[in-house]
């Protein structure tokens, strides 16, 4: 079972990068207050991932800005080490936050984990994106496997 429109985000920990180091954030703290676009991908690094959906969101940081949105956040089940040396190869430091979901534990929450083991991934979260206002899920776009046409950048400002 996964979440649904209407639902609040459950608690779990994920990873940021700081200035000495990976920094524990709990989805209670990071979402409170605030609106919030978040998306989901299989990995950082990855073709379709570093082509597509990242750079979108890059670009349109100011326009999500002038929509309300007060964060961008990358979601995926890579450590912050990974999310951070990522997020500065495309360019997404001050715009977008990437956050590590190393053990999986929010994507297993919201039900997005999946077994990406025949593919050498282990688990990996699948593809989606989402609209959250202070903490509650308002607007949930999943992706079918293997697909990218419903969690970038544009669609999701369209439900801004």
């Amino acid at each position: 079972m996964s979440i649904e429109i209407g639902q609040k985000i459950p608690d779990a920990t994920v990873y940021i990068m700081g200035d000495s180091g990976p920094e524990s954030h709990e989805t209670s703290q990071l979402f409170t207050d605030k609106k919030t676009v978040l998306f989901a991908l299989p990995g950082a690094f990855t073709p379709t991932c570093s082509r597509s959906h990242l750079p979108g969101y890059i670009d349109h940081f100011g326009d999500f800005a002038q929509k309300g949105v007060d964060q961008v956040i990358c979601l995926s089940v890579n450590d912050a080490w990974v999310m951070d040396a990522w997020g500065k190869a495309q360019g997404a430091d001050g715009k977008v936050m990437m956050v590590g979901d190393g053990n999986g534990d929010l994507s297993r929450k919201l039900g997005f984990l999946v077994d990406r083991s025949g593919a050498g991934f282990g688990d990996r979260s699948i593809r989606y994106a989402m609209i959250i206002e202070n903490g509650v899920v308002t607007h949930l776009n999943v992706e079918e496997p293997q697909v990218f046409k419903i969690s970038d950048a544009g669609t999701m400002l369209a439900l801004l």
